[in-house]
């Protein structure tokens, strides 16, 4: 903590010997009335557009354009193999081996492909095990599963809930779970990192510890793409998911990426739902074929690559590969320690950082507790040129993200924030 200090002549020093500073000028930054960067803090959300996105979209729109359906063969980037373009620097990010990762469909659609494979219920095992405050979506979908299946999804749902007067899930609590109804849990799916309160688990550990007890694990990792280091392969995680929107910078309702370890690339005894793309490469275009499927995560595929959303993707993708990902999560790490050192510094008893403290358990989310406060409050903050969330009942989610975030930004943030408390 020591490191840190407060004054803006600080903040201005770690700005100018930033190396990865000049990334925020690849990026359009929202400005208010008056033409002034607003200060973005919701790349959990929704990431900013880079400046090059524009340009990667507009190639393929000229290329239907003067080639129509010769795009998919005769095109600069061909769109009969454009997913493929993405999977390297894709399967960096996430840590995992291109063979176990392919990016298609949306999140939650994601989701239920790798239920559909990986959740196998028995008349003895059949639950499914999520965090208590799981992402909505998550939760709706793991229930849709159990009552497809034919269980009742109250029953069947186990949670991993915090202890009273505690925001983050504790692992002991979810050893005892699994001591106890290990035997009855077909899935164990958690959020890699939890939206709410920034939680990032060790995936790793909760891998292990489901295998030991038999379970299939899998993990949403919406808040984790492009913001820690997931290392997907080295978990041992049967499966993983994540969406491209929010630190990806893909744009609103983007595609979604979806992992399988590589000990199930070749498996056919899976159930899975299938369509003409996860058929044999060679052979897809006979069209008479009988089902011939393709090794890896590319064989979940269904359909066609949408080629404009994928451009999209690409050109985030290629930013990432310029910055390195690697020099991006140390970034990350210290911008949001300055962050956490000024809100300690207000002294304010009625602010509580519920994300936590130790950098390794979190990535660049604080989500800030503010005692008797309301929506009103968020709204005051927005006026001031701030750009963030409200979850309910009393939490601002801020995230300063590496590649267009600035230690200003954050000095910024929490002056304005003092101003209006």
């Amino acid at each position: 903590m020591s490191y840190y200090k407060t004054g803006k002549d600080f903040a201005k020093a770690q700005d100018k010997n930033d190396q990865l500073a000049h990334f925020r000028n690849q990026f359009h930054i929202p400005k208010d009335e008056h033409g002034k960067d607003l200060i973005y803090m919701t790349g959990n959300s929704l990431g900013l557009q880079p400046k090059i996105t524009k340009d990667y979209i507009n190639e393929e729109l000229e290329d239907w354009a003067n080639l129509g359906v010769e795009g998919h063969t005769e095109g600069k980037n061909p769109w009969l193999h454009y997913h493929e373009f993405l999977t390297e620097t894709m399967a960096e990010i996430v840590g995992a081996k291109p063979l176990e990762v392919v990016v298609m469909n949306s999140l939650t659609a994601n989701l239920h492909l790798m239920m559909v494979s990986f959740y196998q219920p028995t008349a003895k095992r059949y639950k499914i095990l999520i965090e208590a405050d799981a992402f909505p979506s998550d939760k709706y979908a793991v229930e849709s599963q159990l009552r497809h299946h034919g269980y009742d999804d109250n029953e069947g749902l186990i949670l991993w809930e915090s202890r009273e007067d505690e925001e983050l899930a504790n692992y002991e609590d979810l050893e005892t779970i699994l001591e106890k109804q290990g035997d009855e849990i077909a899935l164990i799916m958690i959020g890699g990192v939890n939206y709410y309160t920034g939680q990032f688990f060790d995936l790793k550990r909760i891998a292990e510890l489901g295998h030991k007890h038999g379970c299939i694990v899998g993990f949403d990792c919406a808040h984790g793409a492009g913001n820690v280091q997931l290392n997907l392969h080295n978990s041992g995680a049967d499966f993983a998911v994540w969406c491209t929107y929010k630190y990806l910078n893909s744009g609103p309702g983007s595609l979604s990426g979806a992992f399988v370890h590589e000990r199930h690339a070749r498996r056919k005894d899976l159930n899975r739902f299938t369509g003409w793309w996860s058929h044999n490469k060679e052979t897809r275009f006979r069209m008479r074929d009988e089902f011939d499927q393709l090794p890896g995560a590319e064989g979940w595929q269904l359909s066609n690559p949408p080629i404009l959303s994928m451009a999209a993707i690409r050109a985030s993708l290629d930013v990432f590969k310029d910055a390195g990902f690697d020099k991006l999560c140390l970034k990350s790490k210290s911008l949001t320690g300055y962050f956490e050192f000024l809100i300690n510094q207000l002294n304010n008893s009625d602010i509580k950082i519920i994300t936590p403290s130790n950098p390794e358990e979190r990535g660049c989310q604080l989500s800030i507790q503010v005692k008797n406060a309301d929506k009103s409050l968020h709204k005051k903050l927005t006026d001031t040129g701030i750009i963030t969330d409200w979850r309910e009942p009393d939490v601002i989610r801020c995230a300063p993200v590496p590649l267009y975030n600035s230690f200003i930004d954050i000095y910024e943030f929490v002056e304005r924030l003092k101003n209006v408390l």
